[in-house]
């Protein structure tokens, strides 16, 4: 996801950009891995806070509408899978054609270049500067290719390890991190389960049941097989197929549905992705482990998923009783690969670089931020939201869905220390072990991206290195403006979107801090026909007197007015 993004912004730029992809699909989670049911906020379908990441939302409803034959027409209203996971669901080589869709123009115009089923063979660097990326085919031609930037976007942090600089694996120390549910001591092994998903077709009256998968009856009782989470509480929540559990909960089948078939006239079947806790890989992290028990833990992996699929069929408990739905067919087609799983697995936790900022899980947590919005990043580069939600790993079965704020993209945590022309993307970024489980998501790896091309961008326009832009107020505020520009929110301002006339100076006045308490500290709106409160009103006279600014404010100004008035001062 980061990647798209970061080509996008970049090629608009006039830049010339390579993206090396291991599969046959761009996209990672929402293609390749399988992850066709967007993870994001409330307020997405109103403040996607990215404009081309809502020009990509809408294109996907439209995608899944003409696949199927909906005639009516689709707005931000449509869910193609009517999932209670996700208000947009679909086909992930849906996904495939609005990426290609949207790159389009810049490869018609000879800048941007794809690699497909290129495996990231080695990087060369010296001297903290990578001269050079060396990939190789799947006959193993291997060829180097020179840039100035490089971004790690992989799914596990390939750059890092390969020019070997410092990077964090699993779960960090409390000593380390000073967070509330960091364990005493580090944990490397404590990385999170990945997971191969895969899409079923619900065919009354049919019999479709899969040759049952080697080491069935172990896999299926280690993990084990079941529609019951358990919440952080402890608390057993208990789910049925097709209606709503004993406790009120939706039904299983909708929990990622990626097609709900009565969208269309005559009613078509549903299809569903299956990526449930049944099916999280947790056994080994693949990690820095050597090559055979990396293929070992994939193929089990694999097997687990399969195994999975088998029990729905053959063992789950029916709603109107019996076990097994052998009416679930398994859709080989949707994944686009030989054995109806995704490409690749959903990896959830990558290694991570200590960046020039780390954000930690107290920085965003509810518990550690009273207020509407998480920690102020005077730095932010972009914004999300999503609970901290952490899946089993290795030695910790427990899982996490801890409440956030709403949160910002600290620049630092995309610059690594030890490395000039290196920048941080995806799930590489300096987060630890938990409040990864908060930045992983569709939407964020989409604003991360983008950032990662405004400062590659500027730092080739001016000469400075992204550490050098970090560390400089001018140069960090001219990669903020290349972000807000491009139609990126820095600052949570869910009533004043991109395209509203005050985003600009909105955002500037939140970057400089002038919501600090009262009212619009303790919502996510604005307001903008409010007047400023004392506090806004002292915050940004100072700011005015220390930029040298000539802008006439009042204490009856409204947030509007005072947007008008600051425009001189916006950098």
């Amino acid at each position: 996801m980061s990647a798209v993004a970061a080509a996008l912004v970049a090629c608009a730029a006039g830049q010339r950009v390579c993206i090396v992809e291991s599969t046959q699909w761009l996209g990672g989670q929402c293609t390749s891995q399988g992850v066709a049911a967007l993870d994001e906020h409330r307020y997405i379908d109103t403040w996607p806070g990215n404009t081309q990441y809502g020009i990509f939302r809408q294109a996907l409803r439209q995608a899944m509408a003409t696949q199927f034959g909906v005639t009516h027409p689709v707005d931000a209203s449509f869910n193609p899978g009517n999932a209670w996971v996700s208000n947009v669901c679909f086909l992930p080589e849906c996904a495939h054609q609005v990426i290609a869709q949207m790159i389009a123009p810049a490869c018609a115009a000879g800048l941007l270049t794809i690699y497909l089923l290129h495996e990231l063979h080695a990087v060369h660097i010296a001297a903290g500067h990578i001269h050079g990326v060396e990939i190789q085919d799947a006959q193993q031609r291997r060829q180097v290719i020179h840039a100035s930037y490089v971004v790690d976007a992989s799914d596990a942090g390939d750059v890092l390890a390969l020019a070997n600089l410092r990077y964090v694996v699993g779960a960090e120390a409390h000593s380390d991190t000073g967070e509330d549910d960091a364990p005493y001591t580090a944990r490397p092994t404590e990385v999170q389960s990945f997971t191969y998903g895969f899409a079923v077709e619900y065919v009354p009256g049919t019999v479709n049941t899969i040759a049952k998968p080697e080491g069935y009856t172990h896999l299926r009782d280690r993990q084990p097989f079941t529609l019951t989470l358990t919440g952080n509480d402890g608390e057993a929540r208990p789910f049925r197929m097709f209606t709503d559990g004993p406790t009120g909960l939706p039904p299983f089948w909708t929990y990622r549905r990626l097609w709900d078939g009565a969208h269309v006239h005559p009613a078509t079947s549903d299809i569903a992705l299956i990526n449930w806790n049944s099916n999280d890989y947790h056994e080994q992290s693949i990690i820095d482990r050597p090559a055979h028990e990396r293929a070992s833990a994939l193929d089990e992996a694999r097997r687990l998923s399969l195994a999975f699929l088998y029990w729905l069929q053959t063992e789950v408990p029916r709603d109107d009783g019996g076990f097994g739905y052998p009416e679930l067919r398994l859709r080989y087609d949707v994944m686009g690969s030989h054995d109806g799983l995704s490409q690749v697995p959903y990896v959830r936790e990558s290694r991570r670089s200590p960046g020039l900022t780390r954000i930690v899980a107290n920085d965003i947590v509810v518990q550690h931020n009273p207020h509407a919005r998480a920690r102020h990043w005077e730095e932010s580069v972009g914004v999300g939201w999503y609970f901290m939600d952490l899946h089993p790993a290795p030695g910790n079965m427990t899982s996490m869905f801890a409440p956030t704020r709403p949160f910002q993209i600290p620049m630092g945590a995309l610059i690594p220390p030890d490395c000039h022309n290196l920048l941080l993307a995806n799930k590489t970024i300096a987060t630890t072990h938990l409040s990864n489980g908060a930045y992983r998501l569709h939407p964020i790896e989409w604003q991360i991206g983008t950032a990662v091309a405004c400062i590659a961008i500027e730092s080739l326009k001016t000469g400075a290195t992204p550490a050098q832009l970090y560390r400089n107020l001018a140069h960090q505020e001219a990669v903020q403006r290349r972000v807000i520009a491009s139609g990126q929110a820095i600052a949570w301002a869910i009533d004043i979107p991109t395209t509203h006339p005050l985003f600009v100076a909105t955002q500037w006045l939140l970057r400089w801090g002038v919501v600090c308490d009262g009212a619009r500290a303790d919502r996510l709106e604005i307001g903008v026909d409010e007047p400023l409160s004392d506090s806004e009103y002292e915050r940004l006279t100072a700011i005015i007197a220390q930029r040298g600014g000539n802008c006439a404010i009042t204490r009856t100004m409204t947030w509007q007015e005072v947007c008008t008035a600051i425009r001189p001062l916006l950098p």
